[in-house]
């Protein structure tokens, strides 16, 4: 009797345990997902246990003798980049991506997905902050955030960055010379964030396009994310080659000095 007593107590315990395991684990691969500010979808909050993918490297595409285009989108990851990673799969069109911290860690997968994906990420601070009105060590303490959260999201660090609003100066020059982060900023801007219209969003940006330009838009906004398929068909039709960043250029960036064109 004593020993099945005992038997009972520590297989209770050990469940115990167990679930009590569990239950850290996915508390601590799920952060901020009841959040009410950033509620996920079923998909975006499958087990982030999944194994970190390999980022794709640079294709050997020569945009000296190409009309290549960077397409580039900023402030996610957020539910609507979902969509946009799938048309982009399907067009087989790698872009771009210049992440916010908070938001990476607020869904860890999709920036995965993004790797997995051959898109390239890249820093946009960690709350969107004005980094040319900041401190010197608010700005490094923005990058650095944003630099962790993607790390632990993907296994990338990344070597590139946009100050959000395009506003930069001298101390983020400095500070990401120093961190080893080469600012890019852009050449086509559609005004995507203030005319939620996806037709003039893509009129504007086929209009706009040149070989070597960078193009700025933001996966955040349905109405943009719908206007990508007719950019790609109608650039496609011109001869555009869709490129990475570092694919534009085919060479290191220099880290702090900015860059808007090839």
């Amino acid at each position: 009797m004593r020993e099945t007593v005992l038997t009972r107590r520590w297989a209770g315990m050990a469940a115990a345990l167990a679930m009590s395991g569990w239950l850290s684990t996915l508390n601590a691969n799920v952060p901020l997902a009841a959040a009410p500010q950033a509620a996920a979808s079923k998909a975006e909050l499958m087990a982030v246990r999944t194994p970190q993918p390999v980022a794709a490297p640079p294709r050997k595409i020569d945009c000296r003798k190409r009309k290549c285009v960077a397409l580039t989108f900023d402030d996610g990851p957020m539910s609507s980049t979902i969509k946009l990673l799938t048309i982009l799969k399907q067009r087989k069109v790698r872009a771009t991506f210049f992440l916010i911290g908070q938001n990476v860690a607020r869904r860890p997968q999709v920036a995965r997905w993004e790797v997995s994906g051959g898109h390239e990420v890249a820093n946009h601070s960690y709350t969107h902050t004005d980094l040319a009105r900041a401190s010197s060590s608010r700005v490094r303490s923005e990058l650095a955030r944003t630099q962790s959260a993607i790390k632990r999201a993907t296994g990338v660090t990344p070597k590139l960055m946009r100050p959000p609003y395009g506003s930069t100066d001298g101390t983020v020059a400095s500070v990401t010379k120093k961190m080893k982060l080469a600012q890019i900023l852009w050449t086509v801007d559609p005004n995507d964030w203030r005319d939620r219209n996806s037709k003039t969003v893509e009129r504007r940006v086929v209009a706009a396009t040149r070989p070597g330009y960078i193009v700025l838009m933001h996966d955040i906004h349905p109405t943009t994310v719908a206007a990508v398929p007719n950019i790609i068909k109608r650039l496609a039709a011109k001869g555009y080659v869709f490129v990475t960043i570092s694919e534009l250029y085919g060479r290191p960036l220099t880290p702090g000095k900015k860059y808007s064109r090839r």
